[in-house]
């Protein structure tokens, strides 16, 4: 029938089937990734804008170029890829699965006598032995093998590897599969990030494709952040956060999470991503009164007075982790009680003595100080993660059982002849030709070997 007898049906149906439209989609589909990959999705439209220009980002938003996994035609793509495979294997299936239902027991001539992998044995047995004796030597190599009597003749079929011709039909359900995942995880699951300052907590995520908040459903706390750096540097050398998620104020799980080691619960996952600071820092002096040497502690926040003794109060006009490599250090000054503020004067922690030399009413020592800090967490929600690693796995043994195994089929007819029985032994591979001609070559070996044994057996 050719393509203009065709009614339009089968001709659209032969296009969902064509190998054609498969390759086309294929390179579409990399074509897309490479434009997904090369251009930041959901970026800010600043960062668009100072990146390509206005009239590109314009029409980056045109094409959806900004938002491509999300976009119709990908989609559309992707909706077309599948209807592609499913025609294909709706079109191919019932024959392989007749092929396996249905095997040939009775080989044709045609196989017999012009198979590339065959060959003829001579044997005085009769055809009825040599048929148990050939089954004995195929059952080690292929399993058990099926007897058939037609047309005056003994007819043995074995195979391995039958559901090998299943392989390709597994991979393009694993392809399925794990677009199916993905879809899943677009539609109901998110990217979403959130800061929470140390001692605080939330019940909402920011989305980074929409910028809206997401309820949770629980809440999340940080008791602490903690954060090391490298010797000499302010490098950071690892930071993690102590987190705890609690329903109606009831605390259900507890974890430290650190880069790579995230928490998850209810299928939402928070992994440490980054960390600043959350305020002016809190600083623990001593001071000393140069007169009576009474001493006292005092807790005072950058940018705030603290109050001392006799009137006195102190405030830290800044504060530095690092001062030249010094260590920490703080910028003071004093107001007496006349409300009269001293000269900004610096104290370090590492050397305490250092303020003595100012000769004021008080000597300040820096003690300590806690540095307020933000956790930021990245959030992500993917319910179809899990439909993706079976999509994953199935396409692993979907591709090792169509390109690594093959199906193996041997037939042999064995007639009677006046001196005992002819077998004419023929098989063939779908795979690996090559490979297939040797491991023939070695069973007509033994089959021959074990022919001649029995043989010699019987006359001795």
């Amino acid at each position: 029938m050719t393509d203009k007898t065709k009614s339009p049906i089968d001709r659209t149906w032969d296009f969902l089937c064509s190998l054609k439209l498969t390759i086309i989609l294929l390179l579409l589909l990399a074509v897309t990734s490479i434009i997904g990959t090369v251009l930041q999705q959901n970026a800010p439209a600043a960062e668009y804008i100072r990146e390509y220009g206005e009239s590109n980002y314009k029409l980056f938003v045109s094409l959806q170029f900004t938002d491509m996994y999300h976009s119709f035609w990908f989609i559309g793509i992707l909706a077309l890829f599948s209807v592609n495979l499913i025609c294909c294997s709706i079109k191919n299936f019932p024959r392989v699965w007749k092929f396996v239902r249905e095997p040939m027991l009775v080989a044709s001539s045609g196989i017999l006598k012009g198979s590339a992998n065959r060959t003829e044995i001579e044997t005085a047995e009769a055809p009825a032995e040599a048929a148990r004796h050939l089954s004995t030597v195929l059952k080690k190599e292929f399993g058990s093998s099926t007897l058939t009597e037609a047309d005056g003749k003994l007819y043995l079929f074995a195979q391995k590897g039958i559901y090998s011709r299943f392989g390709a039909y597994i991979t393009h359900l694993s392809i399925l599969i794990v677009m199916a995942g993905a879809i899943i995880g677009n539609l109901w699951g998110y990217k979403a990030y959130v800061n929470i300052i140390e001692g605080t907590s939330t019940d909402q995520v920011v989305s980074r494709s929409s910028r809206e908040p997401i309820d949770l459903g629980f809440t999340v706390r940080c008791d602490d952040f903690d954060v090391s750096y490298y010797p000499n540097s302010m490098r950071p050398k690892d930071y993690n956060s102590d987190l705890v998620v609690l329903e109606d104020g009831v605390e259900i799980l507890r974890k430290r999470i650190e880069v790579n080691d995230p928490l998850t619960y209810k299928g939402i996952t928070f992994y440490q991503s980054s960390y600043g600071p959350a305020g002016n820092p809190i600083l623990k002096l001593q001071a000393k009164n140069n007169a009576t040497g009474e001493t006292a502690d005092v807790t005072v926040q950058q940018g705030r007075f603290a109050q001392v003794a006799d009137g006195y109060s102190v405030a830290v006009t800044n504060f530095v982790e690092n001062d030249r490599n010094f260590g920490p250090a703080a910028g003071l000054i004093v107001s007496d009680p006349a409300g009269k503020q001293s000269a900004p004067f610096p104290v370090w922690q590492r050397f305490a003595d250092l303020d003595t030399k100012r000769n004021g009413t008080f000597t300040f020592t820096l003690v300590s100080f806690d540095m307020p800090q933000y956790t930021g967490l990245q959030v992500a929600k993917d319910p179809g993660v899990n439909i993706v690693w079976l999509g994953c796995f199935l396409m692993i043994f979907g591709s090792m059982s169509a390109f690594f195994f093959s199906h193996k089929r041997v037939w042999a007819c064995i007639e009677e002849t006046p001196k005992g029985s002819q077998i004419v032994i023929a098989a063939n591979a779908h795979r690996n030709q090559p490979g297939f001609a040797l491991a023939f070559e070695e069973l007509q070996q033994k089959i021959e070997n074990d022919f001649k044994n029995s043989s010699q057996q019987k006359e001795g």
